[in-house]
C-alpha cells in the first residue's frame, strides 16, 4: 500500500499538468470576399507533443467575429482538437506596424506643428515690443528726460523698420509653412482612420486546444470572418465599329481595411449577403388612425413643410497565359494578344464564387485592386438612340446576350469605342443566357439636327373667341459610316391636362406615328451609309381667349 501511493500521487499530478503552450507561426493564405466582410484563412505547421497542447494564433484583428471561427486540420499527429477560445489583449503600444508607422509620423508632425506656434508667438512679442519702443520714440520728451538728437532719432528709426520688415517677411514665411504643415496633417489623420478599422490599440488571440495521443505533425487551418473588406464588380466593354461583337472584361475592385495585409492569398469572390441574414423580414402591423393635432403640433407641421419645400426647390436646382512559340527559323516571332486571366466559377443555390486564377496581394489601407474575374466577345446587334430635343447626339447601343457561364453583376463600365475612351456607364444585373442592352456611349458618326422652323399664332372661331399656336419642327439624321445603321428617333408632342386645351398632332400623321400617354414619338431608320433623312413634327395647340396656358415655348 506504501508502495501505490507515490504511484498515484504521480498519476494525480500529470491528469493536472497544465497543457503545454506554443505560439504558432502562422500565414495568411486565402481570403472570400464578400459585399460588407471577409472570411480569412490562416495556415500553419505545428509539431505536437503526446497530450494536450494550447495553440496560440496571436495579434490577429481586434475586429475579428468570434462567432465565425473555424478550425481544421490533418496531420501524424490523429490530434483531436478540443475547443477554441479567443481572448481580448490590450497593450500599451499599436500593434499594426502601418497604423504605428503612421501615429510616429502624425506625432512628428505636430511637433513640428507646435515649434512653428512657438515661433509665431515669439514674433508677435518681439511686433508688441518693437510697437513700444516706436510710441517711446514719439512721445513728447518727459521732466528730466533730454530728448533724443537727430542721429540717435535717425538711427532708432531705421532699426525699428528694419526689425518690422524682417518680422512682416517672416511671418509670411512662417504663414506658408504652417499651411502646408496642415495639409500634411490632415493627410496623415485621414489615412490613418481609414487604417484603424481592425482598433488600433488591441488585438485578439486565439487559442486551439488540442490532444495527441503520441507525438507528430499537424497542419492547422483556422478561418475567421472580420469588417472592413468589400468588392464591386467593374467592367470594361470595347467596341470596334467595323465588328458585331462586344468584349467585355469583367473584373473585382477589391478594397480592405481588416488590420492585416493580404500577401500572396488565393483570392475568391463571392456574391452571398451574409449581412441579410437566413430568414425573409415579418411583416408588421400597418396601423391607420385619425390624425389628432394640437394647436402647437400644426405649427411645428405648418414649419417643417415650409423647410421642406424649400430644400426640395433647392434640390431641384442641382486569360489565359499568352502562348509563345518557339522559331527555329529567321522569320519574325508571331505576336498574341494578352488575355485576361480568368477566374473560376462555383455556382451555389443562393449565390456564386468566382476564384481568382492567381494569388492576389491587397493592403490593408483601402486602396482599391482590381482583378480579373472573366473576359467574354459577345455577339451585339447595334442600334443607335437619340432624342435630339434634349441633346443633338446619337448613343450607340448593343442588345446582347450573356453567353458566358458568367452572371454579371449590377456595377460601373468603362466603354472603348475603337480603342478611345468614349463613355462611363452602367451595367444591371444580368444572368448567364440572360438578353440586355449596353449603353456604349455617343457615337459622332451619326450626325442628329434638331430645329424649330416655324411658329405662328392666330385667332379663331366665328368671333375670335379663341387662339391656335402652331409649331413646326425639323430633325435631320444623316448615317456617315460606312455600313448601314438603325437609328431609333424619340420626339414629343405636347399632352394636355385640361379639357380647355387641346392638342392636335398634324405631322407626322397620327395613324403612322402614334404618341404614347406622355407625347413620345418614335421613329425607328434604316439608313444606308451616307444616307439622309428628315423628319418633320408639326401640332396645333387651341385655348380660348380667356384662358392662361402653361407650358407653352
Amino acid at each position: 500500500m506504501k508502495l501505490l501511493r507515490p504511484l498515484l500521487l504521480g498519476l494525480v499530478i500529470a491528469s493536472r499538468a497544465p497543457a503545454a503552450q506554443a505560439p504558432v507561426n502562422s500565414t495568411l493564405t486565402a481570403a472570400t470576399v464578400y459585399g460588407d466582410r471577409a472570411v480569412v484563412t490562416r495556415s500553419a505547421t505545428v509539431d505536437l507533443p503526446a497530450g494536450t497542447s494550447e495553440l496560440q494564433f496571436a495579434n490577429l484583428p481586434e475586429s475579428l467575429d468570434e462567432r465565425s471561427l473555424q478550425v481544421s486540420g490533418k496531420g501524424t499527429a490523429q490530434a483531436l482538437i478540443l475547443d477554441v477560445t479567443a481572448r481580448q489583449t490590450f497593450v500599451d503600444f499599436t500593434p499594426n506596424a502601418r497604423v504605428k508607422e503612421l501615429e510616429d509620423a502624425l506625432h512628428g508632425l505636430r511637433k513640428e506643428e507646435r515649434g512653428l506656434n512657438d515661433r509665431a508667438a515669439v514674433l508677435q512679442s518681439q511686433g508688441t515690443m518693437l510697437d513700444r519702443m516706436e510710441a517711446a520714440l514719439f512721445a513728447p520728451p518727459a521732466k528730466d528726460v533730454p530728448r533724443p538728437e537727430l542721429a540717435q532719432f535717425t538711427n532708432s528709426l531705421t532699426f525699428l523698420s528694419e526689425q518690422k520688415s524682417r518680422i512682416v517677411a517672416e511671418r509670411a514665411s512662417l504663414d506658408d509653412l504652417r499651411e502646408a504643415l496642415q495639409n500634411r496633417i490632415a493627410t496623415a489623420e485621414r489615412q490613418l482612420n481609414e487604417l484603424r478599422g481592425a482598433g488600433g490599440r488591441g488585438y485578439k488571440t486565439v487559442v486551439v486546444r488540442v490532444s495527441a495521443p503520441q507525438p507528430g505533425s499537424l497542419d492547422l487551418a483556422l478561418s475567421y470572418a472580420v469588417p472592413g473588406a468589400s468588392w464591386a464588380p467593374s467592367y470594361d466593354a470595347r467596341v470596334a465599329s467595323s465588328e458585331r461583337v462586344v468584349s467585355l472584361a469583367y473584373f473585382g475592385i477589391v478594397r480592405q481595411n481588416t488590420g492585416e495585409d493580404w500577401k500572396d492569398v488565393a483570392l475568391t469572390l463571392s456574391t452571398a449577403r451574409p449581412g441579410l441574414g437566413g430568414a425573409a423580414p415579418v411583416l408588421s402591423v400597418w396601423n391607420v388612425d385619425v390624425l389628432t393635432m394640437r394647436p402647437m403640433d400644426v405649427v411645428t407641421l405648418n414649419s417643417f413643410q415650409i423647410k421642406d419645400a424649400g430644400r426640395l426647390e433647392r434640390n431641384k436646382a442641382q486569360g489565359g497565359a499568352v502562348n509563345m512559340q518557339s522559331l527555329t527559323s529567321n522569320a519574325p516571332a508571331p505576336e498574341f494578344d494578352a488575355a485576361l486571366a480568368e477566374a473560376t466559377i462555383e455556382a451555389g443555390a443562393t449565390s456564386a464564387s468566382f476564384r481568382i486564377a492567381t494569388t492576389a496581394t491587397i493592403p490593408s489601407d483601402n486602396s482599391p485592386q482590381k482583378v480579373p474575374i472573366n473576359s467574354a466577345r459577345l455577339t451585339a446587334t447595334p442600334e443607335y438612340l437619340t432624342a435630339p430635343k434634349r441633346l443633338a447626339t446619337a448613343y450607340l447601343t448593343a442588345k446582347v446576350v450573356n453567353s458566358s457561364d458568367f452572371p454579371l453583376l449590377a456595377g460601373t463600365m468603362n466603354v472603348f469605342l475603337d480603342g478611345t475612351f468614349v463613355a462611363t456607364s452602367s451595367l444591371r444585373t444580368v444572368m448567364a443566357g440572360e438578353k440586355f442592352d449596353l449603353a456604349l456611349g455617343a457615337d459622332e458618326g451619326i450626325a442628329v439636327k434638331h430645329r424649330r422652323v416655324n411658329k405662328f399664332t392666330e385667332d379663331t372661331g366665328l368671333t375670335n373667341s379663341g387662339k391656335r399656336v402652331t409649331y413646326e419642327y425639323l430633325i435631320t439624321v444623316q448615317n456617315n459610316k460606312r455600313t448601314a445603321e438603325r437609328v431609333i428617333v424619340a420626339d414629343q408632342v405636347p399632352v394636355s391636362r385640361n379639357e380647355k386645351v387641346v392638342v392636335k398632332q398634324i405631322s407626322p400623321d397620327a395613324k403612322d406615328v402614334k404618341p404614347t400617354n406622355e407625347g413620345i414619338l418614335k421613329w425607328t431608320l434604316a439608313l444606308k451609309a451616307g444616307e439622309k433623312r428628315e423628319l418633320t413634327v408639326k401640332f396645333a395647340i387651341e385655348y380660348a381667349n380667356d384662358v392662361n396656358v402653361a407650358g407653352l415655348e
